[in-house]
């Protein structure tokens, strides 16, 4: 198990990374995530984490891709709805990495 330091608290992540206890999200702890990860957060990630946090506060689970883009293109629009826009933020697996700064559980169906 690893852990996060952010503002003198301690924050346990599992070993990949995600967050241990939901509760335990803020933008601080976002920060640091997505520091630990290689990205400085902008306005156009925050947009797409607070996307993300309303599904899972409707669903109860993190997008896999394609609900992602779907919620995206019903919040933001379908320029940004779209998975090259998405790849530009969050290289790699856009859902896993987004889910992960956002203070979300890994998408199930993510490898």
């Amino acid at each position: 198990m690893d852990n996060l330091s952010v503002k003198g608290a301690t924050i346990p992540v599992d070993n990949e990374g995600y967050l241990r206890d939901l509760h335990d999200w803020n933008e601080a702890v976002a920060e640091q995530l997505a520091q630990r990860e290689g990205i400085e957060l902008n306005a156009a990630h925050w947009e797409i984490l607070e996307v993300l946090r309303q599904f899972y506060q409707t669903y109860e689970m993190s997008p896999a891709m394609r609900p992602l883009i779907k919620a995206i293109s019903a919040k933001l629009g379908p320029d940004k709805g779209k998975s090259i826009y998405l790849m530009s933020l969050f290289p790699g697996s856009p859902a896993k990495l987004a889910s992960k700064i956002a203070g979300l559980p890994k998408p199930t169906n993510c490898l």
